[in-house]
């Protein structure tokens, strides 16, 4: 297939063979992906017959959520995926219950991919299956290693939801093969990390769009235009709040376990440090290990901090100042995260950002004139009436998207920015980055957001950035 896939070539005939002869490639046909009419309301003056190829890294819970909202985008083609687990039901929380078979990794992925277009082809009559069938469940391949997938040169963008230590890599490797990237939020382990993901996808001109839904949600960009407009007077504090630590962590005498056949543990840690397996380090629950992850302070703090940039207008910027407030960390065991998240920062136009631990807490604008939260979807504000106000075309709108995956899709087509380009994500979890350092050094901590560096303390200035285990590297 060529890079840009055209319907023309989606009508040829599907190529068939006497069964067990010879494997040939194929081509998925167009009555599988979507009609032209349905393609030309949604494209406007767009080409309707434009495809977006696409490979998957990362098909855990997640992951698999982010396929399945591609697959249904009409003019979307799956054609790969890829994930270090094969296939596993040990994901946590994402797994369904009563499922008997696994349910993630890149066997079940695939399943559902080449499952999903073959639904789309009636059977003969008689209800035989027909060659079309067949050859549909044979149209996406899985790889272990995502550097196979990227070396294909008809994917036109990729799907990055792996654990975060396993962000940068693919994203600076997926930006000079061309392809343009979704990855998922939090975008970066690190703040270095973070700013190489940028230049990377700034140098190779292609399309980023971070995992922060919120930034597609009418409800958020609503709160985020009353406070840029002024309804509740001038911007003073932010209240951001995070859920605590979802699993319960191993006992402190954890021991080793061997790796289990469907894992390919040592590509699993990748950059990361190496050390002895446990079900515990892996799938969901790498969140709690800082090799992995920066915990709930990124998990979540991406998506809530990421609000609070978006309403104090400083997406390109950040904070002066971070101070840690009474965050704590687990002094032993294999989880090593915060366990109580809790620290303050500071921007130049005086706005106090509090970032802490609280289960179900609200996400919070106070101003000098009023205040506006929501909290478990419920939005209350003072006064009253701003939840009947109306944005005046002459003043603030802010970037308007109501489907995060389709505004990527629709981005790639006319090369234009998405709802949360690389720079906003960098900028929304360096913070979270920052209130981690600050509460590991328990101290006040002096940032300079444009050279991103700490301004007194050299110690904080060396956690910015990690080294990578061997082979890999920035």
């Amino acid at each position: 297939m060529n890079r840009k896939l055209r319907r023309r070539e989606f009508l040829k005939e599907v190529i068939t063979a006497t069964v067990g002869t010879m494997s040939l490639p194929y081509i998925v046909p167009s009555s599988a992906l979507g009609s032209p009419e349905r393609d030309a309301a949604r494209d406007g003056n767009i080409e309707p017959s434009s495809r977006i190829t696409m490979g998957f890294i990362g098909v855990g819970g997640m992951g698999t959520n982010n396929m399945r909202a591609f697959l249904s985008q009409p003019d979307v083609q799956v054609v790969a995926v890829c994930d270090v687990v094969k296939a596993s039901n040990e994901y946590g929380h994402w797994y369904k219950k009563g499922w008997q078979g696994p349910w993630f990794g890149r066997e079940p992925a695939r399943k559902i991919v080449e499952d999903h277009y073959a639904r789309k082809l009636p059977r003969r009559a008689g209800g035989e299956r027909s060659p079309e069938r067949d050859a549909l469940r044979r149209s996406c391949d899985a790889y272990s290693d995502f550097r196979d997938l990227l070396a294909r040169d008809d994917i036109d963008a990729v799907c990055i939801t792996t654990p975060d230590h396993w962000h940068a890599v693919p994203v600076l490797m997926a930006a000079a093969a061309g392809k343009h990237i979704y990855c998922e939020k939090p975008m970066s382990l690190t703040v270095a990390e973070g700013r190489a993901m940028v230049d990377a996808v700034r140098r190779c001109g292609v399309i980023f769009q971070t995992g922060t839904q919120r930034r597609s949600s009418q409800r958020f960009r609503f709160i985020c235009e009353l406070v840029r407009n002024g309804r509740i007077g001038q911007l003073k504090r932010v209240i951001t709040t995070i859920g605590a630590n979802n699993k319960q962590a191993p006992s402190k005498d954890w021991q080793p376990m061997p790796v289990p056949d469907w894992l390919d543990y040592d590509m699993w840690l990748g950059p990361a440090p190496w050390v002895p397996y446990h079900k515990d380090r892996c799938l969901y629950t790498f969140r709690f290990g800082l090799d992995y992850s920066g915990g709930q302070t990124t998990n979540l703090g991406a998506h809530s901090i990421d609000i609070a940039q978006w309403a104090n207008g400083t997406d390109h910027t950040g904070p002066i100042e971070v101070e840690d407030l009474g965050g704590e960390f687990p002094k032993d065991g294999l989880f090593t995260t915060a366990t109580k998240v809790h620290f303050r920062a500071r921007y130049a136009n005086d706005v106090e950002l509090i970032c802490k631990t609280q289960e179900g807490g609200p996400l919070r604008f106070e101003g000098t004139e009023g205040w506006i939260q929501i909290q478990n979807d419920e939005l209350t504000c003072y006064p009253k009436s701003l939840t009947t106000s109306v944005i005046g075309p002459n003043e603030t709108h802010l970037y308007k998207s109501d489907d995060h995956h389709r505004n990527f899709i629709d981005c790639i087509k006319v090369h234009r920015e998405t709802a949360a380009p690389a720079e906003i994500g960098h900028r929304s979890v360096t913070i979270c980055h920052l209130g981690n350092i600050a509460m590991t050094l328990k101290r006040r901590l002096l940032w300079d957001p444009k050279k991103e560096r700490f301004v007194n303390s050299e110690q904080a200035n060396r956690m910015l950035s990690r080294s990578m285990r061997s082979p890999w590297r920035l």
